[in-house]
């Protein structure tokens, strides 16, 4: 009898804890709406979380600007941050500023120069660049800039001018960046640009035409794609004329192959009213200064199946490799994969993995991403079998097709406490609600 009601309570017990570890499961992942979720808060005193933002885009005009019903909520974020007791530094992950994102016809400079144009971007988004600037100025949360591709050619003087006192973690190279906070050096967070065929800066292309350029291709198709939205999205003017494989032709001819057909894809889904042989897009930046058609850009034959030309970036696809090693690409990804792949997110998120948790030579266990707009957490293992995690911060735009905007990313570390976790937590900031998407921990 005695033992039955020693079982009884046994079970008893072991129902009731696992009742309010499914109550408290149900509550931590499924909160009260009624009860706001601060996601700058660590529960304690100390000030030890790193907040990531990145692809923010503010332009310089709002009439194409990617970023504009959105920047009143954004200056509410950043004023949260600054009021938290426990935030220690703001990343801003690339593509703060987007020099990219302007329609093929303007002129992105307006005849002058880009300290002129920092200062119209300063003016446009004057409420964000004052909120940023206000958690500069207070002095308890630092804030770090990182290169990302629409912000390639910016310098540091020029993000200076308007943000006085920022810190920016920059390579060598123009454009480009890698940062490890603070006391976290397992921790890496940069744009993820430096990866991607299309968005890697090009110090290698068009040297003749434009002395000390780094733009990539993917400028010239973005300033295309920023002109097909601004045109309303029309009906192609103009037919993208055919290129055959080239069959008796090199390596070279294949990966030219390769790079007209992304070429092809990409103007095909991002239409414009012009001929493709126009002069439509103004460039005026960046060592170049004459106006280019978008025929200048895709590869073409003179004769059927022939030999397959190209007249900017003549000679791109044999220049890879050395391009990633300028661009400090610690393991080279195959050319033929890095064309084929220029339009894949995924590959992007691959490549932190491969780049960081799957090199011997690397020690980071956290990696941070923008780029791809595509906010996520991925959790995977090391070259050492540890836990390691992904998160892609997303973006701030205006319209993110399929996908959420107003996200940004929260690195709670670890303490010296051995049951201590470092979290690692994805949010959304839509319709002023904090949500959170994912959430991941390990220890290291």
């Amino acid at each position: 009898m005695k033992k039955t009601v020693k079982y009884s309570i046994i079970i008893l017990s072991i129902i009731i804890i696992s009742i309010v570890f499914l109550v408290l499961f149900v509550f931590y992942n499924n909160p009260n709406p009624a009860i706001p979720i601060d996601p700058f808060t660590n529960g304690r005193t100390e000030r030890n979380m790193i907040v990531v933002l990145s692809d923010i885009h503010l332009g310089a005009d709002l009439a194409y600007a990617e970023c504009k019903n959105n920047l009143g909520v954004l200056e509410k974020l950043l004023k949260q941050i600054k009021a938290s007791q426990n935030v220690k530094e703001l990343v801003i992950a690339g593509d703060l500023i987007d020099e990219w994102f302007i329609p093929a016809t303007i002129d992105t400079y307006q005849g002058k120069n880009q300290i002129d144009f920092i200062q119209r971007v300063a003016k446009t988004n004057e409420g964000v660049i004052d909120a940023i600037n206000d958690i500069i100025k207070e002095g308890n949360i630092s804030v770090t800039y990182v290169p990302g591709n629409h912000d390639l050619t910016i310098t540091a003087a020029n993000i200076e001018s308007i943000f006085p006192g920022i810190n920016q973690a920059r390579d060598e190279a123009l454009g480009l960046g890698t940062y490890s906070p603070v006391d976290y050096p397992k921790i890496a967070i940069e744009h993820g640009h430096r990866y991607n065929f299309f968005c890697a800066p090009d110090p290698i292309s068009n040297q003749e035409i434009a002395p000390s350029t780094i733009l990539p291709p993917g400028y010239f198709f973005t300033r295309i794609a920023a002109l097909h939205v601004i045109q309303g999205k029309p009906s192609p003017g103009d037919t993208t004329p055919i290129v055959a494989q080239n069959i008796s032709g090199s390596e070279s001819q294949d990966l030219l192959f390769r790079y007209w057909k992304i070429w092809a894809s990409t103007v095909n889904m991002f239409p414009v009213k012009n001929k493709l042989n126009e002069e439509i897009i103004n460039t005026k930046i960046n060592g170049f200064m004459d106006n280019y058609s978008i025929n200048d850009l895709i590869p073409y034959q003179l004769s059927p199946d022939g030999f397959i030309n190209l007249d900017l970036f003549k000679g791109i696809q044999d220049s890879w490799d050395e391009r990633q090693t300028r661009n400090k690409v610690a393991i080279h990804i195959p050319t033929a994969h890095a064309i084929d792949s220029v339009m894949s997110s995924t590959e992007t998120d691959n490549q932190a993995g491969l780049q960081y948790f799957l090199n011997p030579a690397s020690d980071k266990r956290i990696v941070i991403f923008g780029h791809t707009h595509e906010p996520k957490i991925i959790a995977s293992k090391n070259h050492d079998n540890k836990k390691s995690i992904y998160a892609n911060s997303g973006t701030w735009i205006d319209h993110n097709p399929n996908k959420t905007t107003m996200n940004f990313v929260v690195i709670t570390p670890q303490n010296n406490s051995v049951f201590s976790r470092t979290f690692v937590k994805l949010y959304n900031f839509e319709n002023e609600v904090v949500t959170k998407m994912a959430e991941e921990s390990l220890r290291y």
